[in-house]
């Protein structure tokens, strides 16, 4: 190695990096993956900027743009998702509250529902005659089905349920099955699987003639229901073992049999529509899944017995978002991304050959700035198992002091009832391509590690997910890769809260905080937010009245003279589900107290930042802050 090739010797936290605010403002998000009926073309949608873009490529064609600016499809149920899909050369998507049709050979978008609540999630029946589609209006969820050309208006076909999503078609086109939960449960939670029988009249829409519940309750979560191309089985993903696993039911016997087992999970939190983790070959003898442990993704293809055949040419990449199954020749569409690999989208062949058909922006990057993922585990505050993935600062053109550790990130998710993965993060590597090491805490509440796991968060929100936070930096420190004055907690929403009260609850143990619409108020919460989470807190705290001294107790709010560290606090003026004023309340105590902080508030931003200009900023700030109160200080 030459003096010019050899790393410059800096402090940690000082390392300048190629992963700019302006890279990650600019990012490319690939957001989901389908196959048109022919077999041959696939459609995906992707977020550029603040909008979203469907996109097609056929066989060996370019892609090519089939929307423009003027379109952005979005679903507009709860969190969003589910925004189109594609049947015999039409996509069905949704824009502006509608239900909208285009040809993938080109035209322009033909609106098939009136402007009238929110849409998502569309199905189109086997004979191409009928959409059914996810709908809300007036905290009214329904399932609603429409002629594909629009010649009719919409008919509601299942109604009376709290939530309604996945609607799909059985291959006769006589049957509709869809997940439906009530409140207080969350989807995983508790929820059926519904089965709708459906009556066809000469003239106008098809109606409901029966429905019931096939699987499920207010104890089993169900996800993804789907059936074989030859209607003999319905699938579906159920936890009712403790895990996420696969289930076929038997049309013809009506017998219900697991097909997977182990511990690992086949599904994930429904906290958006669409999702999708199988598929089912075109002769109905497979089923090619995802499936994940300690935050590794895999993919497996699975005969109806449950023998499964690991598809190893795609082991390199160790997460999996979208897949999808060729109905003609069995090639799988998948995106998929590890810690040092971006997103991307990719065909895998029958041949055990994987073609790159999408790439992301952030591809220029080389592999010695971007820090490998390692899944750890640590003893928490009770001596139970916690679990989270830690990246090492990792930057070839740098090398730190001897005897020296790195600042530590500890990045808390949202949720709660959710999981970091081994993906690519664009944000992790920002902060160890600066010399900073990250720490993903996968609380005791989180997904992915069973359902007993996840319960831990039943009635104890503000207490798991806090502890572990400290015991997680706290074993870092104690492993000599971490500097215990220089560990900071960030987190959005969820994260945000348990930020906050992780300030409250241990003092000076953390030497800053970075907060992103963070809870301060739960009965505020409970008050202001969403239909989707506004019972929410009755599983993740206790019902009210009769637990108010619980939601006093984990409102940081309320004890907001206990924070001494600095804190950051952004919040968007459009928030729905964390309303801007929870963030002006705590600034205010914040204020009161002298404790030092900084504000920033973006107009027209909601519950997640999407402005390129906002999210630049956003990171630019985080860095001032943090060199200012954390590596200078």
């Amino acid at each position: 190695m030459t003096s010019e090739t050899q790393p410059k010797q800096t402090p940690y936290g000082l390392w300048h990096s190629p992963i700019s605010p302006q890279m990650i403002g600019d990012s490319l998000r690939l957001n989901d993956i389908q196959w048109d009926s022919d077999g041959k073309t696939l459609v995906w949608s992707e977020r550029r900027d603040t909008r979203t873009v469907l996109v097609a490529k056929r066989g060996n064609d370019a892609m090519r743009d089939l929307t423009d600016s003027s379109v952005s499809p979005s679903g507009r149920v709860g969190y969003g998702g589910g925004e189109f899909t594609v049947h015999d050369g039409i996509i069905y998507f949704v824009h502006s509250g509608r239900l909208h049709r285009l040809a993938i050979a080109g035209g322009t978008p033909q609106a098939i529902t009136p402007k009238f609540g929110g849409v998502a999630a569309p199905a189109v029946s086997p004979d191409g005659h009928w959409v059914v589609f996810v709908h809300s209006y007036e905290g009214q969820d329904s399932l609603a089905i429409v002629r594909s050309d629009g010649s009719q208006l919409p008919q509601k076909i299942l109604q009376g349920t709290d939530f309604v999503m996945q609607p799909t078609w059985s291959p006769d086109g006589t049957q509709v099955a869809c997940v439906t939960w009530n409140h207080p449960q969350m989807p995983w939670n508790g929820s059926e699987l519904q089965i709708i029988n459906l009556n066809f009249p000469e003239n106008g829409a098809p109606s409901a003639h029966t429905s019931k519940a096939l699987a499920g309750d207010t104890e089993t979560a169900i996800f993804q229901p789907q059936w074989s191309p030859d209607g003999r089985y319905l699938a579906y993903v159920s936890d009712r073992d403790g895990w996420w696993h696969i289930y076929l039911y038997d049309t013809a016997s009506s017998e219900h049999r697991q097909l997977t087992n182990g511990e690992r999970e086949h599904g994930i939190p429904a906290w958006v529509q669409g999702m999708k983790t199988y598929d089912w070959s075109a002769d109905s003898k497979h089923i090619i899944a995802i499936h994940h442990s300690k935050a590794i993704y895999s993919v497996s293809q699975y005969d109806l017995e449950g023998k499964e055949r690991p598809l190893d040419a795609l082991s390199d990449y160790t997460h999996i978002d979208r897949l999808a199954v060729s109905p003609k020749d069995g090639t799988v569409a998948l995106i998929a991304s590890a810690s040092t690999i971006p997103t991307r989208i990719l065909c895998y062949h029958a041949q055990d050959s994987v073609q790159v058909i999408r790439r992301t922006t952030t591809e220029m990057l080389s592999g010695d700035v971007l820090a490998p993922c390692e899944a750890i585990t640590w003893d928490g505050h009770d001596g139970e198992t916690v679990h989270g993935l830690y990246f090492a600062p990792q930057n070839s053109q740098y090398q730190a002091p001897d005897d020296t550790a790195p600042p530590l990130m500890v990045l808390i998710h949202g949720g709660p009832t959710s999981q970091r993965n081994a993906t690519f993060d664009m944000e992790v590597q920002f902060f160890t391509s600066r010399g900073y090491a990250v720490l993903q805490v996968n609380h005791r509440g989180s997904t992915g590690y069973g359902k007993a796991y996840m319960n831990k968060h039943a009635g104890n929100w503000g207490v798991y997910d806090v502890q572990d936070s400290i015991t997680g930096a706290q074993y870092l420190i104690d492993t000599q890769r971490a500097d215990a004055d220089k560990v900071i907690i960030m987190g959005g929403s969820a994260g945000g809260y348990t930020a906050l009260q992780a300030l409250v609850d241990k003092p000076r143990f953390f030497k800053a905080a970075v907060v992103s619409y963070g809870v301060a108020n739960q009965f505020s919460l409970v008050m202001d937010t969403h239909k989707f989470e506004e019972r929410y807190s009755e599983w993740l705290l206790g019902t009210l009245p009769e637990h108010a001294d619980k939601y006093r107790d984990r409102s940081p709010l309320f004890h907001a003279q206990k924070i001494e560290d600095a804190v950051i606090i952004f919040q968007g003026t459009d928030d729905e589900v964390v309303p801007k004023s929870q963030s002006d309340t705590i600034v205010r105590a914040l204020q009161r107290n002298g404790t030092p902080h900084e504000y920033i508030i973006y107009e027209g931003e909601g519950h997640g930042f999407r402005k390129p200009e906002t999210k630049v900023d956003f990171y630019t700030k985080i860095l001032s802050f943090l060199k200012q109160y954390v590596i200078f200080a």
